[in-house]
């Protein structure tokens, strides 16, 4: 029986981008003392990411290409980890 993927003619994958927990994230500090000097003293970290979404047509093994994409272009492998948050219908 086909999948629901299989029935639609494009689909969009979201694909989430995070520094890896330990590496020195600049940004997300910056973002988390200007929150702490808008008076959000509470907040303790602040992580900076991508969230990208790419829309294509569908095809068998979209999950895997957009693994091959993450692990080659879209992610640092060394200060970077990624996600496939979805691969939805569009």
């Amino acid at each position: 029986m086909p999948s629901n993927l299989e029935k639609t003619s494009r689909v969009r994958v979201t694909i989430l981008v995070r520094i890896r927990e330990g590496v020195l994230d600049p940004q997300g500090e910056a973002v988390r003392q200007a929150l702490s000097d808008m008076g959000h003293s509470q907040v303790e970290d602040v992580r900076i990411g991508k969230v990208i979404e790419v829309i294509l047509p569908s095809e068998p093994g979209i999950p895997e290409k957009a693994r091959e994409w993450c692990e080659r272009l879209l992610s640092n492998p060394v200060v970077e980890r990624y996600e496939i948050a979805s691969v939805e219908p569009v």
